[in-house]
């Protein structure tokens, strides 16, 4: 098309020049035949033929110019559109200057509404007047809404985002679960100050794309004559130099952030260190105290033979070993120890009766520990709540004992069961009965037999028979006896110390009752009973002058009561 144009142009000034070129040559071949006025008039004549040449030349050169002007405005306007499509409406920037112009808006009219509705409380006489007051109330209440959600936009568009994120008080790392905290603070702060900095370079991006927007319509309002882009070109004037403002701000708030966040980062990493060192110190003493009570346990296995007594032994310096580690770690990490004391003073009571039977339960094992009254291995019989319960002692623990129930006498005669494991409390030392079997390597027992005769039965006789055969049978469990009472002397006062077999002979309803009583092994006195049981049961059967007796009765019929009898008999 520009081509096109350019031709034509062209064509009709060649024809111009060729047509004004002949004439003047027409012209000056006559002139020697024209007169002054002729002459004159030809003169003017192309004068107005040039005039009207060169506006036409005027005019073709000012059309070209409104088509240059006219497709560079439209170029310009493409830009502005390719601009406007990178300034997206979601960037927070634009949205809240968007929100800071509207609050303007909003302000403004309600101001503008205020004045009016003022003007007409005091002027308002016609019907038309009231009904606009009323319209311009509820309109006012609407707008007076709008104001409190935009609280905040009027004052400062970007108040909320050039505003750092809040750094509070730096709590002090005192303990080392308190690490974790100041690294998780560490990590928060850093990606605070990370989506800080990044709303600062979204905002730089934001006003190269403003500045550029800023010039185009600056050449728009340069060659535009209607004037309409000047305005527009004030707007966007005060937008940037608003949106620059703000970028200002924020480099200076960003340096100032990032020293109180390069302080508070020193502060923590300082308090971590401090932590770690501490760790390894108390590490250190730790792991001091326990090869110092393993190297202890050593010696206990080595010098103590008694299975019994080295499992006691291991338990205390066990429970020794972390009470030291504890004692440690408490007197390194509680600042303020007689403020803890002092506290736990006054919540004893409060604990006490809550936990009223685990301190008895810990103030039992104390008992039984130190004291010495039960060992593990030890067989023992508890009664609890009507039953009893004879067993050998598993475990001692903190707050428990745990036996495990065998077939005794007990378990035959009431309860029927065995076998089961049964959980003691320490505390029923002070409350239970609790009886000791094998107590301070005691480990035989008193156990009896009895058996019944007749009347008339040889009773010296059986009771020498008796006696033999429990002599024979508990002789090793009667040397036994006689030399751990010996080692018993020297701690307790004991007055009847006699270990051989006691045969006793009791007169009954139904016959005389011989008891044999005997030492035996604690832990097997069944066996040893169903042997003696069965040993005189066979003695007594070999011998014709004894008897064993059950419930019998006799009946005595005399000659006198017969012979009555076989007369009444005959009689009928």
């Amino acid at each position: 098309m520009k081509n096109r144009l350019f031709v034509i142009f062209s064509f009709l000034f060649i024809s111009v020049t060729i047509v004004y070129g002949d004439s003047n040559a027409t012209a000056f071949a006559s002139d020697s035949n024209l007169t002054l006025e002729q002459k004159a008039a030809i003169t003017k004549q192309r004068e107005e033929l040039a005039l009207q040449q060169k506006q036409k030349e005027l005019a073709l050169l000012e059309a070209k110019k409104e088509r240059k002007r006219k497709k560079k405005i439209q170029e310009y306007e493409q830009e502005l559109q390719q601009i406007e499509l990178e300034i997206s409406d979601e960037n927070m920037w634009v949205k809240s200057y968007a929100s800071y112009l509207t609050s303007l808006d909003v302000k403004k009219n309600l101001e503008a509404i205020r004045k009016r509705i003022q003007y007409l409380s005091k002027n308002a006489k016609t019907p038309s007047d009231r009904d606009e007051l009323n319209a311009l109330i509820s309109k006012e209440s609407i707008l007076a809404s709008q104001i409190d959600k935009l609280k905040g936009n009027s004052s400062s568009p970007f108040s909320e985002l050039i505003t750092p994120p809040k750094i509070d008080e730096i709590p002090k790392i005192s303990n080392p679960f308190d690490v974790f905290t100041g690294l998780s603070l560490i990590k928060k702060l850093n990606a605070d100050f990370e989506e800080y900095k990044k709303k600062k370079e979204n905002l730089a991006q934001l006003i190269v794309l403003l500045r550029k927007e800023f010039e185009i319509y600056k050449k728009l309002a340069h060659i535009d004559v209607s004037g309409k882009y000047g305005e527009v070109l004030k707007q966007k004037q005060i937008e940037l130099d608003t949106f620059e403002r703000a970028l200002d701000t924020m480099d200076v708030t960003l340096n100032v952030y990032q020293k109180r966040l390069d302080v508070a980062e020193i502060n923590i990493n300082k308090g971590i260190e401090k932590q770690i060192y501490g760790l390894v110190k108390i590490g250190t003493v730790v792991l001091f105290v326990f090869i110092v009570f393993f190297l202890l346990k050593l010696v206990v296995k080595k010098y103590i033979t008694d299975n019994e007594r080295f499992y006691m032994a291991n338990k205390i310096i066990t429970f020794t070993n972390f009470t030291i580690i504890i004692l440690i770690l408490f007197f390194n990490y509680i600042e303020n120890a007689g403020y803890l004391v002092t506290i736990l003073g006054f919540a004893s009571a409060g604990i006490a009766i809550a936990m009223k039977d685990w301190f008895m339960s810990i103030l039992g094992w104390l008992v039984i520990v130190f004291g010495g009254s039960i060992h593990v291995g030890d067989r023992i019989r508890v009664d609890m709540d009507g039953m009893k319960y004879v067993g050998d002692v598993l475990d001692i623990s903190l707050l428990r004992i745990t036996i495990l129930e065998d077939i005794t006498l007990t378990s035959i005669m009431q309860n029927r069961r065995a076998g089961r494991i049964i959980f003691v409390p320490n505390n029923y030392i002070f409350t239970r009965m609790i009886a000791n079997y094998t107590h301070y390597s005691l480990k035989t027992v008193w156990d009896g037999v009895k058996i019944t005769i007749t009347f008339d039965s040889n009773h010296k006789k059986a009771m020498h028979i008796v006696k033999e055969i429990t002599k024979k049978y508990s002789k090793g469990y009667t040397d036994i006896t006689r030399k751990q009472l010996n080692k018993l002397r020297h701690h307790y006062s004991l007055k009847n110390t006699n270990v051989e077999p006691r045969i006793y002979s009791f007169i009954e309803p139904h016959g005389i009752d011989i008891e044999a009583w005997y030492l035996t092994n604690a832990y097997a006195t069944l066996t040893l009973r169903s042997t003696i049981s069965t040993e005189i049961l066979d003695a007594f059967k070999n011998e014709d002058d004894i008897a064993i007796a059950y419930p019998t009765q006799k009946l005595h019929v005399s000659m006198r009561s017969q012979e009555a009898v076989a007369h009444d008999f005959e009689t009928v």
